[in-house]
């Protein structure tokens, strides 16, 4: 493998001069910086990324965790988050599994984005306490060095409970997500802490934020000689999606026999028939606010914890 000697070499320089060149430092001029480039492309000169990191403690490289990758949710807060970056000059690495984790302690990543209810709460603070810069978007955490942007989830399940109420619900049924998940259980406390509140009868059906989980249960409120009509909130479109399967095999119909209410408002919702009434946020505005607050934990800059509002979004599954 070609490494900065050999470069030095046939350059006829120090390494020194080619590590200055390499790395844009003003210590060389721009035409020796061409040459020196330019011999390096022809050696296929490839930067070694761990060693670079070890000596500057820096590669401009914010890690992202998430559980997982399925489903459309991703793709406009990854989005906002890539933008948001570029315009500090950095980028972004996407993670997800333990063994990922060890990026962090390593500095292989100048700070990490966490929207990961897999990674537990006293690992994030445990790296904290040992000066990495973190932003979570999934819980609160009390540390110097971890700050929130946070989806404003109780006020979006209460628009959705308000809702059913105006539409007469006599009974919710409320899909949730996984029990240990950030979202899932604000949600479920809002929707509960509501129904309550205005004396409406409810039942929770476990779920894990896919549209396999939701299409088991449409299947098993279809089969418990049910009293129509059914209305359920959906803690997630993706299970929302998966209610709409399930239905799409019977004689029932989405708005009428069944009525649903989803949230996140992504792009499967706008498109099935009839459109999916759901709770909606800026995703890509979720994301280049959480790129913004790392970069300024990073630069040693004050930061304030933040929120991501909601808005309901009318939709012929729940009229």
């Amino acid at each position: 493998m070609v490494g900065i000697k050999d470069i030095a070499q046939k350059a006829g320089v120090s390494i020194s001069t080619v590590s200055y060149a390499l790395n844009g430092s003003p210590k060389v001029t721009e035409e020796t910086r061409a040459r020196i480039q330019a011999i390096a492309n022809e050696l296929n000169y490839v930067p070694n990324m761990a060693a670079r990191t070890l000596k500057r403690r820096q590669t401009n490289i914010i890690g992202v965790y998430l559980a997982d990758y399925a489903g459309s949710f991703y793709g406009e807060l990854l989005d906002g988050i890539k933008k948001g970056l570029e315009l500090f000059g950095y980028e972004m690495i996407v993670c997800s599994g333990k063994k990922s984790h060890l990026f962090i302690p390593e500095r292989m990543v100048d700070g990490a984005i966490i929207l990961d209810w897999t990674f537990p709460a006293k690992e994030i603070e445990q790296y904290a306490q040992r000066g990495h810069q973190i932003v979570v978007l999934d819980r609160v955490l009390s540390h110097e060095n971890i700050h929130q942007v946070l989806l404003d989830n109780k006020g979006g399940a209460a628009l959705a409970i308000d809702r059913l109420i105006a539409g007469q619900s006599q009974k919710v049924f409320l899909l949730a997500g996984p029990e240990k998940g950030y979202d899932s259980r604000e949600r479920l406390e809002a929707s509960t802490k509501e129904l309550t509140r205005f004396g409406i009868p409810y039942e929770v059906i476990p779920g894990d934020f896919t549209e396999p989980s939701g299409y088991r249960a449409a299947k098993q409120l279809l089969a418990n000689d049910p009293q129509f009509p059914i209305d359920i909130f959906a803690f997630n479109d993706e299970m929302a999606i998966g209610v709409y399967k399930y239905v799409r095999e019977t004689d029932y119909r989405i708005g009428k026999e069944i009525r649903i209410i989803g949230f996140d408002n992504t792009e499967l919702g706008a498109f099935v028939q009839p459109r999916l009434a759901t709770i909606s946020y800026s995703k890509h505005r979720w994301g280049m606010v959480a790129a913004e607050k790392i970069v300024q934990s990073i630069q040693g800059d004050p930061v304030a914890d933040e929120h991501i509002y909601t808005t309901f979004v009318d939709g012929g599954s729940f009229i």
